[in-house]
């Protein structure tokens, strides 16, 4: 009940952090495609196409409406897997891909379907691993997207999931989140995995100071040369754990 009104605070609190914000690493240029949320629109990160802009990023939003699952990206994934390609052929070089909830889910899915051209993923709260009947909208998300959870489909996901993805992977995640339980939003432990605890909602995640810091750190990695995140000099205040 206090995701939301916690939610809008932490979008005041991105207004008053914009100074301290701006100070993250600069970007290189490649290209960031942004997947958003169960039942959201790219509307939800205009914040963060915003913030990386500025950081010099070509940040894209997915063009695919309001995020239905199935009914969004196709039966197999194909309208995102297109977007992928689109963006990919006309930038030149690998997509880092940052997804929020189900977004995030997703991103980790295309990453296994294209991963040469995937630089990177990062996830934000998203369910990875465990049932998803432990979330709070598993019913929601059947009556819109007319999926079942014990559709064989997701179960396969599901089982996939298990597995860290062919691509560098960073799971941002949060003690505080009233949707995704938080055990459920961490990587599963690989040379080229890591997890990020912050502060923080899950309907906030998307324009939270500490996140946006996080995935600026990210995605500023030299492509091949991804190092897991440091929790050293401030960020220790701001960043509860890191890693495994």
């Amino acid at each position: 009940m206090s995701e939301f009104p916690r939610a809008i605070a932490e979008f005041g609190w991105m207004t008053l952090a914009t100074p301290w914000l701006m100070q993250a690493p600069q970007g290189d240029g490649h290209p960031v495609l942004l997947l958003p949320g169960f039942m959201a629109t790219e509307v939800s990160m205009r914040p963060m196409q915003t913030y990386l802009t500025g950081l010099g990023y070509q940040a894209y939003h997915w063009q695919l409406g309001r995020n239905l699952g199935p009914s969004a990206i196709g039966p197999n994934g194909e309208r995102l897997i297109k977007r992928l390609e689109r963006i990919f052929h006309e930038s030149g070089e690998k997509v880092s891909l940052v997804g929020w909830s189900l977004g995030g889910t997703l991103a980790r899915q295309l990453s296994r379907s294209r991963p040469d051209m995937v630089r990177q993923v990062i996830s934000l709260g998203s369910p990875i691993t465990g049932c998803p009947k432990s979330t709070t909208v598993w019913r929601a998300y059947e009556w819109m997207t007319w999926q079942r959870i014990d559709d064989p489909n997701i179960q396969a996901q599901l089982a996939e999931s298990q597995f860290v993805p062919p691509v560098p992977a960073t799971a941002i995640w949060s003690r505080q989140d009233g949707i995704v339980p938080w055990e459920n939003s961490q990587e599963p432990q690989g040379p080229h995995s890591d997890n990020i605890e912050v502060n923080g909602s899950h309907c906030g995640l998307g324009h939270n100071p500490a996140v946006l810091w996080a995935v600026a750190d990210r995605l500023a990695q030299a492509d091949g040369e991804w190092q897991p995140f440091e929790r050293k000099g401030w960020r220790w205040m701001v960043y509860p754990s890191a890693g495994h």
